[in-house]
């Protein structure tokens, strides 16, 4: 199968990993970016965004041969990805065409709508409408009809590998270290305040994207250092730190997420989950600060459970299969 990914020029984590996954399984020369992004060729970025890049390579740009691709993929819900589709549109209609809607949102293409996009969206799709639609939002009662609109969530890099600590090694108790929007965060945030070792770690309000003294792949060092993980909705359900967590071995309390995800964590075997109100929240961090046992016994299943099932190049595998469909 040779694969036209159009992709954002944006960091985009679903469609970087989805990108990266889909170059290790079919190989570099049959997963083609369009237009040409320089971050999947060369290791310019750190981590988080470097996510599609999968070793240096030197590929020329593609100069508009659209025949010889079985595939179409329109990888980000973003405007220059969507502008770029629209423009190739008219030579590749008879193309099957998955996208990949890894949006906040859990309207589909309901980003194109925030970042006011949404005429050149409605004119895309009804010239064309989508064959398979890949969303990370997905919300059963919202998408399961009609029946080409799956779940396709986060994942972690299969090639980014972080040392696990052990119990003793482990130098914090109880890490969220995150933006405080939406209001769950800033409510955890002032919960956590003065409690544990929160304030001196870094759990605290006012962080940002900017701030962050933790970057790059020091952070997911740092992460696995954590006897005990917070994770709480972002913009969307799905978060890379409820990725990251099990990635690095260390143990989760999260809640739990609204959207679908198949083969998702289990309560008590991989991961803990907190209650919205998070009225529970700190019973349960006192009662597993207590049980380094059982939390290095969940930290161990989610891990082997991550690897099984959530690395990109399983999300890469389900695009195969889906796409093998339409073909």
């Amino acid at each position: 199968m040779k694969i036209l990914f159009i992709c954002s020029k944006e960091f985009d984590y679903a469609q970087d990993l989805a990108y990266s996954g889909l170059v290790k399984i079919l190989g570099r020369h049959n997963v083609v970016e369009y237009p040409w992004n320089i971050k999947y060729h060369l290791p310019l970025k750190e981590y988080p965004k470097n996510l599609g890049y999968h070793s240096l390579s030197f590929r020329l740009p593609l100069l508009g041969q659209f025949d010889s691709f079985d595939l179409i993929i329109l990888g980000a819900v973003k405007p220059d990805a969507l502008h770029t589709y629209s423009k190739i549109l008219s030579v590749i209609k008879n193309k099957p065409v998955v996208f990949i809607d890894g949006g906040d949102d859990d309207k589909v293409g309901g980003d194109f709508y925030r970042l006011k996009a949404s005429n050149e969206f409605e004119n895309v799709i009804q010239q064309k409408p989508f064959d398979i639609i890949l969303k990370r939002e997905y919300i059963p009662a919202l998408h399961d009809k009609p029946g080409n609109i799956f779940p396709f969530p986060f994942s972690f890099p299969y090639n980014i590998g972080i040392k696990t600590q052990t119990e003793q090694e482990k130098k914090y108790e109880v890490s969220f270290w995150g933006r405080q929007w939406p209001p769950v965060r800033e409510k955890a945030l002032k919960i956590l305040s003065g409690r544990y070792d929160c304030d001196t770690n870094g759990t605290i309000l006012n962080q940002d994207f900017s701030t962050y003294k933790r970057k790059g792949k020091f952070y997911l060092e740092e992460l696995a250092a954590c006897k005990i993980v917070l994770n709480f909705r972002g913009g969307g359900w799905d978060t890379m730190r409820y990725w990251e967590t099990p990635a690095v071995g260390s143990f989760m309390i999260s809640q739990r997420p609204k959207i679908s995800i198949p083969n998702n964590f289990e309560e008590g075997k991989h991961v803990v989950w907190c209650d919205d109100s998070l009225d529970d929240l700190i019973d349960k961090i006192d009662y597993y600060l207590q049980r380094p046992e059982e939390r290095e016994r969940m930290a161990r299943n989610a891990k082997e459970h991550l690897e099984t099932y959530h690395l990109n190049t399983k999300r890469a595998e389900f695009i195969l299969e889906k796409a093998r469909g339409i073909l």
